[in-house]
């Protein structure tokens, strides 16, 4: 049996447009009316697409098996997946196989109706954990599940230089505005191209973004990227009924919304001219996060700003990339007062 995910955007709006289906077109009705069950609880069109994907990757592993009814998963049997994945070549990242994991574990209670059982094994286990602040006494957190362990991430901002050759590298107002709201506002790639004409309050200096999950926050905007856009929709936007903020200004798609793979052609083409290979739209947001934290702004409002849903995802950016290390030591060095260097050397 051949199993697939396919795109329904004609389906009820209660109904997840993403579908589970065998070689024959039979849905597999476990694992879509878990997806039905998030699109009930407005999750975006996304989350159902990774979700899917998720349950497609299961299920495919799954048809291997003796076993036939989900309710006789285990964490014993999770151990085996996981093992299984961790043979694929190529290997999936431990932050996809956790994310797999917690949606089977999903899955599972929302059709049992209690927790994924132990099976033979047992991974329960217990740590303490401090504030992401770093205020107050530690606190036992308790994990009853198999995880990986995940490499900790470390924020790389693009340098003065590098976002100065690659600024320049753009010529048109609508880019330059596009690249400006993720630089100077951090707005993610999907936040740009889903903005609308309506966002937009130019005359207060604002701009209202629609986020992940589905949460709307009100931005200031830097008189530069009003500048840009001004510009943008005086000069060079087309004529088009379109809503959409950002559109295609030539070829067969022009005045139809840029789309993401637009976006990504464009960025390419610029990261060739500016030769900064790293220069792609969610560096852009790390530089902008990592530049308001050096500017001294609180975590709680560049929590705000940014859109983030934990203050744990916000406090990645207090985290000195190695050309602040550099920079502090040699202003360190210059002014040390108490460091002498012995006379005998």
């Amino acid at each position: 049996m051949k199993l697939s995910l396919l795109y329904r955007p004609s389906l009820p709006a209660s109904a997840s447009p993403y579908r589970l289906v065998d070689d024959l077109g039979r849905e597999i009705t476990w694992a879509n009316d878990f997806l039905d069950a998030q699109r009930i609880r407005q999750l975006s069109p996304r989350s159902l697409r990774a979700y899917g994907y998720d349950l497609l990757h299961f299920a495919r592993w799954w048809l291997q098996r003796p076993l036939r009814t989900l309710l006789e998963l285990n964490e014993s049997i999770l151990l085996d997946y996981v093992r299984d994945q961790l043979n694929e070549e190529p290997k999936p990242t431990p932050q996809t196989i956790n994310h797999r994991l917690g949606v089977l574990r999903s899955v599972y209670q929302f059709h049992s109706g209690h927790a994924l059982p132990a099976g033979s094994y047992h991974f329960q286990r217990s740590y303490l954990m401090r504030s992401p602040l770093g205020y107050g006494r530690p606190h036992r957190v308790l994990v009853s599940g198999l995880r990986l362990r995940q490499p900790r991430r470390v924020i790389v901002p693009l340098s003065s230089d590098e976002v100065a050759k690659f600024w320049n590298s753009f010529h048109t107002f609508r880019d330059l505005a596009l690249v400006a709201l993720m630089l100077l506002d951090g707005l993610r790639s999907r936040e740009v191209l889903d903005l609308k004409i309506g966002n937009l309050q130019l005359a207060d200096g604002q701009i209202r973004v629609l986020g992940k999950g589905t949460k709307h926050r009100l931005l200031p905007l830097p008189a530069e990227t009003v500048d840009a856009l001004q510009s943008y929709l005086r000069l060079e936007r087309p004529l088009t009924n379109s809503p959409s903020l950002f559109v295609s200004l030539k070829g067969r798609r022009r005045g139809q919304p840029l789309s993401p793979a637009g976006l990504r052609s464009l960025f390419r083409h610029h990261r060739l001219c500016s030769q900064v290979p790293n220069a792609n739209p969610h560096r852009l947001r790390h530089t902008f996060g990592a530049d308001m934290v050096r500017g001294g702004i609180s975590l709680p409002a560049l929590q705000r700003l940014m859109g983030h849903s934990h203050i744990h995802t916000t406090m990645l950016y207090v985290q000195l990339a190695p050309q602040d290390v550099w920079r502090e030591y040699a202003r360190a060095l210059q002014n040390r007062t108490r460091l002498s260097v012995p006379k005998t050397l």
